[in-house]
């Protein structure tokens, strides 16, 4: 019998369910079309609640020596603010618009995991309700939104504030990891026949670069905050510097994360521009390749710059010169962006839609932020000015001016096939001149503030020369945002009752997801056209019948490598603070109570392990099921084995003293193994719900090679453990 006559033989019909219908189809959806939708809508929502919270602070900074709020209250919506545009607001909303058209835009009928697609929305959910939470649970996070130790530890941050925002964080940095895996996969793994990677659109371009970003910054924030909560909740000593910790390590993670994170929250906007300018200037993007790769190289140099963020700190002058050369570097290629999109605009028959006025108002304004950007780069002037209100107009002007008006650019360009419905050009256009005038008038006076010395962060000032009138300028404009914004919400209701239908392609626009129609249906096409270049509505006529069909390639595999290269990172960033405290002048430090030969013992178990999964997954035909479930269930007896044995040694040495609290040794040695104990159970908890499937029969053999995609997972976890076990037991040993 043949494994297709076979596979056919084991199927059986699944009994027809009612389709879930009104609020239900969407709490249950895991179309990516709805789930999109669903991140846009749940970001509007954060972002009104992060856009009241400015207009507050405005309303105390715009009089000196304000008593409107209290230096404590000032300090939570101070912090809730920034965590909520960066963490909930811009980040999410950016990949909600991937999760709804890149989908569309490579020819593909979903995601490649639509259900790790829904639970990455739900943790954005759970996240922010969570860090809200924390205004009920005696008091918001006030330490920043980047929570510097040692004002983030339970000395100095009494309240549980800062743990709800680190377990906030870490909730939603898992979903937005779980995207960026689903992302990267759909896009290698789902693209139609005909659409090479140097075909798809350069929006889809920059969320796989994006994506990739996320897979490798988000590691070290979590490392960050999975330390912060051990020094809260277990009294551990990561960033407790009497205690043999280092504040400084806390900034090195964090901006290792948070300069990446400046490109995440840019890159797919710059996405959305590259799609927008072509359309409405009747022309194709000129220097397809150089702006493809230009993301490329912003990605890889985005984590070569993040110790700017440090100048003040004192790393050293080969460190800050090295930093500050790489700083220059970055601003090339994103320079060459503005070069593409302005020479694609140069001689086109340019339609001035309230799209193309944001796009355009984009790169004035984003060159505005680069150059101030840059000025950072120089070492003495980001010691002038790294504290001052300089800082937090560069920044809007970056985010802003930069990811908001792209973001807007394209609402207005894709509301159409996400509705069926055309939004108001009028008040489109009212809406884009108020806030253009609003957000110069809130954040432009604030870089004369920082070059005359007003210090960010500070919930009130003095009367100095000049400083009240220009708070007072920055405060009215800031309302005037709030009315543009309203504006913009008034314009979508209106729309969405009564606006004029859209057709399927409004804008004659080229690329795929203008093939279908407005909305799109349910599997996205109902035939995808030949694609033999990048506008494949331009460059060919729909020929009837002649569907491209998705590549067909392993998601579950690379899913699973993506993922294990992110958790790579992760347990990188513990071994090396491990090491960091325990070999001081170069000499690992032998801790008493480790025994090198009984962890041997032990840890050989998990490396057979790794033997008996791959003869596991060798026999995973159904002629060898028998041999299958033995050398799996001897896999799940060594990992067991594996756990007791690490449970004693913990037991052992709690027996003499040592625990997470009592020294750093503790604390870094607990956190790595217990980390990488979690792992092992995890590996533990599949391989047996995988067993028990197989035992009952339930796995047809199709479904069998889900032991390949667990195997890699069990081998990194093996490899995990031979580094930990080198660095800690064998080093130890022989220093």
């Amino acid at each position: 019998m043949t494994e297709a006559s076979q596979l056919q033989a084991e199927s059986k019909p699944l009994p027809r369910l009612s389709e879930p219908e009104g609020l239900l189809s969407w709490v249950a959806s895991v179309d990516h079309k709805q789930i999109g939708i669903m991140y846009l809508l749940a970001t509007l929502v954060f972002f009104l609640v992060g856009g009241i919270e400015a207009l507050i602070m405005r309303l105390q900074l715009a009089r000196p020596e304000n008593s409107l709020l209290s230096p404590d209250a000032y300090d939570q919506l101070f912090t809730m603010h920034g965590t909520t545009m960066i963490f909930l607001v811009v980040v999410p909303l950016l990949i909600g618009f991937a999760t709804y058209f890149v989908p569309l835009m490579i020819g593909a009928r979903d995601m490649a995991f639509p259900r790790l697609n829904a639970l990455s929305f739900w943790l954005l959910v759970f996240g922010g309700l969570l860090l809200y939470y924390s205004f009920l649970a005696g008091g918001a996070p006030s330490a920043g939104w980047f929570s510097y130790a040692p004002l983030s530890g339970a000395t100095f941050s009494t309240s549980q504030g800062l743990t709800y925002w680190a377990l906030g964080l870490l909730t939603v940095g898992v979903g937005s990891l779980a995207a960026a895996i689903n992302l990267i996969v759909t896009i290698f793994a789902l693209r139609a026949e005909g659409m090479r990677l140097t075909r798809v659109p350069l929006f889809v371009w920059m969320v796989l670069v994006n994506g990739f970003i996320l897979l490798f910054a988000l590691p070290p924030l979590n490392a960050a905050l999975a330390m912060l909560l051990a020094d809260r909740l277990l009294n551990a000593n990561f960033f407790v510097t009497n205690s043999g910790g280092s504040a400084i390590l806390w900034q090195q993670f964090f901006w290792a994360f948070g300069h990446p994170e400046v490109y995440i929250m840019i890159l797919p906007a710059w996405g959305m521009i590259s799609e927008v300018i072509p359309v409405f200037s009747r022309k194709p993007i000129f220097g397809y390749e150089f702006v493809a790769g230009s993301s490329v190289a912003i990605g890889v140099l985005s984590f070569a710059v993040y110790a700017h963020h440090m100048f003040a700190v004192g790393l050293g002058m080969p460190f800050n010169l090295a930093f500050s050369a790489a700083s220059m570097l970055i601003a090339v290629p994103t320079g060459i962006k503005i070069f593409n999109w302005i020479a694609t605009m140069w001689g086109g028959r340019i339609r001035f839609t309230t799209s193309m006025m944001f796009a355009t108002a984009f790169l004035v304004l984003f060159t505005i932020g680069g150059i101030t950007g840059v000025t950072f780069a120089v070492v003495p002037i980001d010691w002038q000015m790294t504290d001052t209100y300089y800082v937090v107009a560069h920044f809007h002007y970056v985010l802003f001016g930069g990811t908001i008006f792209a973001i807007f650019a394209g609402v207005y360009y894709w509301f159409p096939k996400i509705t069926g419905r055309m939004l108001s050009e009028r008040l489109g256009k009212a809406h884009f001149w108020t806030l253009l005038i609003g957000f110069n008038v809130t954040f432009f006076v604030q870089h004369i503030l920082g070059i005359l010395g007003m210090p960010r962060r500070v919930y009130t000032y003095p009367d100095f020369p000049g400083w009240g009138g220009m708070n007072l300028i920055s405060t009215a404009g800031a309302f005037l945002i709030a009315a543009a914004v309203l504006l913009f919400i008034i314009n979508v209701i209106r729309s969405l009752r009564s606006g004029e239908p859209a057709g399927n392609n409004p804008w004659s626009a080229w690329t795929l997801e203008w093939a279908t129609s407005s909305p799109p249906p349910v599997d996205n096409f109902k035939l995808i056209p030949p694609i033999r270049g990048r506008r494949p509505l331009w460059d060919l006529a729909f020929r009837p019948g002649e569907e491209r069909v998705p590549m067909n390639r392993n998601v579950n595999r690379m899913g699973m490598l993506l993922f294990i290269a992110s958790e790579a990172i992760f347990f990188t960033l513990l071994i090396l603070a491990y090491l960091y405290f325990n070999r001081p002048l170069g000499g690992i430090v032998t801790k008493e109570g480790l025994d090198p030969l009984q962890t041997g013992i032990f840890s050989a178990m998990l490396f057979l392990s790794s033997f008996t999964i791959w003869r596991a997954t060798a026999n995973r035909g159904s002629a060898t099921t028998n041999r299958t479930r033995i050398w799996l269930a001897l896999t799940i007896l060594l990992g067991f084995g594996f756990l007791i044995g690490e449970g004693l040694e913990w037991r052992h040495l709690f027996a003499m003293g040592t625990s997470i609290s009592a020294s750093i040794f503790g604390t870094t040695f607990f956190t790595m193994t217990g980390f990488h104990g979690l792992h092992v159970s995890a590996g533990l908890l599949m391989l047996g719900i995988y067993f028990f499937l197989l035992q009952k029969g339930m796995l047809t053999t199709s479904k069998r090679g889900g032991i390949e995609t667990l195997s890699l997972y069990w081998h990194f976890v093996d490899v995990v453990w031979v580094v930990i076990f080198s660095a800690v037991y064998v080093a130890g040993s022989l220093a």
